[in-house]
């Protein structure tokens, strides 16, 4: 679950965890003024990076999941598109600029509070190379591919859904699986 924010500075008051009125869950409300401090899901943003017929992973330098590999992803930043995210993320972890081509998935991690926005995307030049967040970072081939060392379910099912879409035009997104998502409610 999210972590509360910390109240705006200006906030002078106390907060309290109650119910406002016109709502249904409790919430952090300050005393004083009843400002609201809503916790809401976090956003992550990635995307499936293909050079001709080979895919981009990251091996992870840091939790969860070190040493895992993942495709280039992570949490969204405020004044940015999911997709302007997507591309800052490849920048980042994988040195590696690519032109976004649609969204591939949508995933709901309820348990976590997290929903993921994967897209497809194609690297600009074959030039890439090992970022902050990553202790190395290839081009895998499909049959190549370290399917037992993946860090989490979503690499595994937007791998497999690129497989399935290719260079198709994209129409409506996937989403979680449904025996996932039961899993997934925790």
């Amino acid at each position: 679950m999210s972590k509360p924010l910390a109240p705006p500075s200006d906030l002078a008051g106390d907060f309290s965890n109650r119910m406002p009125d016109g709502d249904n869950r409790d919430r952090l409300v300050c005393d004083s003024c009843g400002f609201i401090n809503y916790v809401n899901p976090k956003i992550i943003v990635g995307a499936v990076c293909t050079w001709e017929d080979k895919f981009l992973l990251c091996r992870r330098s840091i939790e969860p999941r070190s040493g895992y590999w993942t495709i280039p992803a992570g949490f969204m930043e405020e004044n940015e598109s999911t997709a302007e995210g997507a591309a800052r993320e490849a920048k980042e972890e994988a040195l590696a600029d690519i032109e976004v081509d649609g969204i591939l998935a949508i995933y709901d991690i309820p348990r976590i509070s997290h929903v993921q926005i994967i897209y497809r995307a194609r690297l600009l030049t074959e030039n890439y190379g090992v970022g902050e967040e990553s202790a190395e970072v290839e081009l895998f081939h499909w049959d190549d591919i370290p399917w037992d060392d993946l860090a989490f379910p979503t690499v595994h099912w937007s791998l497999n859904q690129y497989s399935e879409t290719k260079d198709a035009p994209l129409g409506a997104p996937f989403t979680t699986p449904p025996h996932a998502l039961a899993k997934m409610r925790g």
